[in-house]
């Protein structure tokens, strides 16, 4: 699978408004034959700062996704919400789900 991690910092006065912002490029990213996941995440340590975190099917996924008409909307409309270049990780990885976290589990009898 094709992993991609995007740290976006986003404009103060765009960050509250950031989810709708990019509601039609997440659906349709989502609704692609290939994607995994698209999901957002917000920081807890800097507000302004919003976390990417996708994944797809192989790298023609990728690519199907990068041509795709929603991803050049967002690549003319996202450069007017951000400060700054985005940070990104982007590998490649085996497999196509989450692993489980094996020095963690939940607690049988919470206190």
């Amino acid at each position: 699978m094709i992993l991609i991690v995007v740290k976006f910092k986003v404009r103060p006065e765009c960050v509250d408004d950031w989810a709708e912002s990019v509601r039609d490029f997440t659906e349709a990213t989502r609704s692609e034959p290939g994607n995994l996941w698209f999901e957002w995440s917000r920081s807890l340590e800097r507000p302004d700062e919003v976390v990417l975190l996708e994944a797809f099917r192989d790298a023609d996924a990728g690519a199907a996704h990068v041509g795709s008409a929603h991803f050049q909307a967002a690549m003319e409309e996202l450069p007017s919400l951000i400060e700054e270049v985005p940070d990104i990780i982007n590998v490649e990885v085996p497999g196509t789900t989450w692993s489980k976290l094996a020095e963690m589990a939940p607690d049988r009898d919470p206190a």
